[in-house]
């Protein structure tokens, strides 16, 4: 039986192999690591099978800078399913969970950069709908936002910027 929980300090070599294993390189996996390290990974949720870990997700907080404004929200990343597990819903789960906690911890917005077809089931639109977009260089499709408080990016077109960690991994 899957259970989808928060992170613990035993699951973190599991953690690391299984973001590895699902990108096919470190970067991703480092990226888990240095924001843990780091104090910036705010939600961490694991998929558990029978006592072994087969996914995770990750939020840490991003800023969106319009003009003189700042508002705080979340950035989803990553998002990893063990390759042998991938296509049986966890990932699905793991982001359902995840947003619900985003919306406990009173995140106004989420952002996320991946597939467009995979995200829009969550609730998440192309950002540029709110006149945002993000600091990297990224098709439209492909940067998408969400508000988990109804209203909480209007007035907010501008940049989301992300932790400095992920220039760095």
């Amino acid at each position: 039986m899957i259970v989808i929980r928060p992170e613990l300090p035993e699951d973190i070599a599991m953690i690391h192999h299984v973001v590895h294993q699902a990108f096919g390189q470190a970067a991703e996996a480092n990226l888990v690591d240095a924001l843990r390290r780091n104090g910036k990974a705010k939600i961490s949720l694991v998929a558990e099978d029978n006592g072994r870990i087969i996914g995770h997700i990750l939020f840490s907080e991003v800023v969106l800078e319009a003009g003189e404004n700042r508002l705080i929200g979340i950035g989803l990343a990553p998002l990893a399913v063990s390759p042998e597990r991938q296509n049986e819903g966890i990932g699905s789960r793991l982001s359902e969970e995840g947003m619900k906690h985003c919306r406990e911890a009173g995140y106004p917005f989420a952002v996320v950069l991946g597939h467009p077809e995979f995200y829009p089931r969550f609730g998440f639109v192309p950002s540029s709908r709110f006149g945002v977009k993000s600091e990297y260089d990224v098709r439209d499709e492909v940067f998408m936002a969400m508000e988990l408080k109804e209203g909480s990016l209007a007035g907010f077109a501008g940049i989301v910027k992300y932790q400095p960690e992920f220039n760095e991994v």
